[in-house]
């Protein structure tokens, strides 16, 4: 699926819950906070983008591969890097080449 999801896949999603699910964690919910466009061509002809999800502070998941489920796409795996951290929680990022 991942090869075929877009930056117009996403757009309509911002500010809407996608559900992590984690062995360690538990449930986390994530909003996602920003959908960014490079305007640079990217595989598959595409636009390279990427996605910041806001999460809680706490737990600060580690950098990999995560099941997000939304009710409007059904479940995803996407890699998530943590990218900051402020009083809100934290900023994760995805990026799509």
């Amino acid at each position: 699926m991942l090869d075929k999801v877009t930056k117009e896949t996403f757009e309509p999603r911002k500010g809407e819950t996608f559900t992590l699910s984690d062995e360690a964690a538990g449930e986390v919910e994530l909003t996602l906070a920003e959908v960014l466009g490079t305007g640079l061509q990217g595989r598959a002809s595409r636009e390279q983008f990427a996605l910041h999800f806001r999460g809680p502070r706490d737990p600060r998941l580690p950098q990999r591969i995560y099941r997000l489920e939304n009710a409007e796409l059904g479940a995803i795996e996407i890699f998530l890097v943590p990218i900051a951290r402020d009083e809100r929680g934290m900023i994760y990022e995805a990026v799509f080449t």
